[in-house]
């Protein structure tokens, strides 16, 4: 898939995740996806698979998380979102960085910069 392609998977992915529309959100994710959660907190760690990921999003769900993409950059097979994520009135400014596989799935997800929030939200 092109650049322009993972882009555009990319936009789908956050408005459906945004809408709260989680199996739409879920449509271009690999089976296999690996969604690493950075910080010290209960939360932390890495994601393996839809069923995992569906799990930690439910748990931030719970939360009231929010995410509010502003930028989206991609380049190959990379996508980097520019955005604010949200708990509980708190916000922090992120970069995710998304990893596409030659079929338009998402194989691979990492965050940057929303680790005070989790670690906030679910203390260890």
């Amino acid at each position: 898939m092109s650049a322009e392609d993972n882009k555009q998977a990319a936009k789908d992915g956050y408005a459906a995740f945004s809408a709260g529309d989680a199996e739409q959100a879920m449509a271009n994710i690999s089976d296999s996806i690996e969604w690493i959660v950075g910080g010290d907190n209960a939360a932390t760690g890495t994601y393996n698979g839809k069923q995992e990921v569906g799990g930690f999003w439910a748990q931030i769900g719970e939360k009231g998380f929010q995410t509010n993409p502003r930028e989206f950059i991609a380049e190959g097979d990379k996508v980097i979102v520019l955005g604010t994520d949200s708990i509980g009135g708190d916000q922090s400014e992120t970069v995710d960085v998304l990893t596409y596989d030659d079929n338009g799935q998402l194989v691979r997800f990492e965050t940057f910069g929303s680790e005070d929030l989790l670690d906030k939200a679910f203390p260890r």
